[in-house]
């Protein structure tokens, strides 16, 4: 990949999962990243310690001053920003610093989800919780809208620029929860509607999917650690194709450095495809390919 030193990035839901490995993979080819999340370490601390915190909040440790010093370990320079992306005058105030500390933006990544606990799995959608679902739609959409509204101008100006959108699943099946599936794909037409403005200004906008994601989450869950997380496959065989956070984070460093970035817009790819165009590896050297595993173990036995 070529270097992305001198590049301002915004990492929007960089405290753990998919958008702590981005950052840090921006990171590793040289980029300026601001990390911006909910969950400051102070924050992380008082949840854990606060047995009546409402639903929608995390009790995870990770934190975005964590995701930060992480990025500015793997080469680059990690700037952790407390938003929530929910509060519009929130978002506003960190492009508006943005712009008075770098005088630009290059590259968005919209990763701002915090819709785990609120999807209820194995229920019919006249089943679901409306409050959940709607903040659901709220956390993982209206977010998006807001951070790239705010983004885009700092943009603009320079004819220059990336946005990318991280779902989950690069084709329009069904995802197994209602709320869940709208906010999947509606970050899919999202990224393919900003595309279709900014292509007269030469902006790129695209999402990317990651494949079964060995989250920090997904790792307590199955209650491995990255060092012997294949142990998990004996819960679930199909664990055994998982991939690291990193993995689609150097999806997203590849695209940021490829000078025909322009010719992907308003598509949705996957860490898995372009790891074979790129020809790039997880952390730990592997290459899954999540969409072939898929095909050939998930959806050929539902089939059968």
């Amino acid at each position: 990949m070529l270097s992305l030193e001198g590049k301002i990035a915004v990492v929007a839901g960089a405290t753990r999962g998919a958008g702590r490995g981005i950052a840090c993979m921006l990171g590793e080819v040289g980029a300026t990243v601001y990390c911006t999340g909910r969950t400051t370490r102070a924050a992380a601390a008082a949840r854990i310690l606060d047995p009546k915190r409402p639903f929608e909040l995390s009790k995870r440790p990770e934190s975005v001053e964590e995701t930060a010093e992480m990025v500015t370990a793997y080469g680059g320079e990690g700037i952790a920003v407390q938003v929530d992306h929910t509060v519009e005058e929130q978002v506003s105030a960190l492009f508006e610093r943005i712009q008075a500390e770098r005088g630009r933006l290059d590259i968005l990544v919209n990763d701002i989800w915090g819709g785990d606990a609120l999807t209820e799995w194995e229920k019919p959608f006249w089943e679901l919780s409306i409050e959940k679902g709607l903040l659901m739609l709220r956390r993982g959409v209206h977010t998006h809208i807001i951070t790239s509204r705010y983004a885009v101008p700092l943009m603009v100006p320079r004819r220059q620029g990336l946005i990318v959108e991280i779902t989950d699943g690069d084709r329009f099946n069904y995802r197994g929860n209602l709320f869940y599936d709208l906010v999947k794909v509606s970050v899919i037409r999202l990224a393919y509607a900003m595309a279709e403005e900014l292509r007269p200004h030469n902006i790129a906008a695209l999402a990317v999917t990651p494949g079964f994601l060995r989250s920090e989450a997904m790792l307590e869950h199955f209650g491995v650690t990255e060092e012997n997380w294949q142990e998990a496959a004996r819960k679930d065989p199909h664990f055994i194709a998982s991939e690291t956070p990193y993995y689609v984070g150097r999806a997203v460093a590849a695209l940021a450095t490829d000078p025909q970035v322009a010719e992907k817009s308003g598509s949705v790819l996957s860490s898995w495809d372009l790891a074979e165009e790129y020809g790039f590896t997880d952390i730990d050297g592997r290459q899954p390919n999540w969409g072939r595993y898929f095909e050939e173990n998930v959806r050929g036995s539902r089939e059968a």
